[in-house]
Formats: C-alpha cells, sequence, structure tokens
C-alpha cells in the first residue's frame, strides 16, 4: 500500500482550518467575472501582494476548488446551431456501455449520470434535425431516448455563485 504525506491544503482543512475565507471568496469572484486576470491585477483588485495571491490560487487548484480554466465557444458560431437535452432510460447491462460511448460520441458536449427512471441526461449539439437522428441511432441500441431541443437559454451556463453557501 502506498501511502502520501498530506499536502499543506489537505492539512488545514483535518486541522478545520476553513480554505474558503473571506479573501479567497474574493478571488473565486474575481476569477468568476473574469477567469483571464493576470495575478498583479487579481491582487489589486483583493489588495494583497501578486506573489500572495499566486500562493492562494494555486492552494485553491490542489485542493480542487478551482477546477480548471475554460474556453466557452458559441456552438452555432462553429457550424452546430441545434442543442438538444438527451435522457437515456438503459436498458438491462448497458449502463457502462453509455456512459463509454457519451465519452467517444463528439456531438455529446454533457453527460450526466441522473436519478429517476432515466440515468442519463446528455447535452448534444448538431448542425441539422436531421443530424441528431444519427446521435439517437447509436444510443437507441442501449437504452430508450427521449430528446428536448434547446429554444433559448435565458440564464446561460455560469459557476455557482462564490458567496451560496449550504443551508441557505
Amino acid at each position: 500500500m502506498v501511502t502520501t504525506q498530506p499536502t499543506k491544503v489537505t492539512q488545514d482543512l483535518l486541522n478545520g482550518k476553513s480554505l474558503l475565507d473571506e479573501v479567497n471568496r474574493r478571488i473565486l469572484a474575481a476569477l468568476t467575472e473574469d477567469p483571464r486576470l493576470s495575478a498583479s491585477e487579481l491582487a489589486r483588485r483583493v489588495g494583497m501582494s501578486a506573489p500572495a495571491v499566486r500562493e492562494r490560487v494555486s492552494r485553491l487548484e490542489q485542493a480542487g476548488v478551482i477546477r480548471g480554466y475554460r474556453l466557452d465557444v458559441d456552438p452555432a458560431a462553429i457550424g452546430l446551431p441545434v442543442a438538444a437535452w438527451v435522457r437515456i432510460r438503459p436498458g438491462p447491462g448497458q449502463l457502462p456501455k453509455i456512459a463509454d460511448l457519451a465519452a467517444r460520441t463528439p456531438e455529446v458536449s454533457e453527460c450526466h449520470r441522473i436519478s429517476g427512471e432515466d440515468c442519463f441526461l446528455l447535452k448534444v449539439h448538431v448542425s441539422a434535425i436531421e443530424a441528431l437522428e444519427q446521435v439517437l441511432d447509436r444510443f437507441l441500441i442501449h437504452g430508450q431516448t427521449t430528446s428536448s431541443f434547446i429554444v433559448s437559454s435565458p440564464v446561460p451556463p455560469r459557476p455557482p455563485s462564490v458567496g451560496a453557501k449550504a443551508g441557505r
């Protein structure tokens, strides 16, 4: 069995120190507004030195609070104007096959394992409604699908509110 020494972040969490103090919440809020902020600009906004801010951001990354930085591309701008949510109710023994197929299907931008009668929720982007049929046909051999086209998105995808706390 391999054991590793706990990191400073893990040690802080084990000692009951909150990783999400007020300064880190301000850092996360600023990065939520603009993930491309330089360390010096981020430091200016939170009232700290750039090295101190870099250390805090690094600790938030190591702890998994910051999971990554992503590019947000408009699917319609690259020829994929049709988006749909697809629910899948797998047949017996088909769960792992559906997850694997979703990972290998480039039209699938999201795949979630969900509760209820359906076990998967996929977000699919295609060039036309007819193209959705081809994607659905790949999944139909593993279970039943139900699709809903996305007409508009009045609330676009966004990160959770940094100020939100459990129980509020």
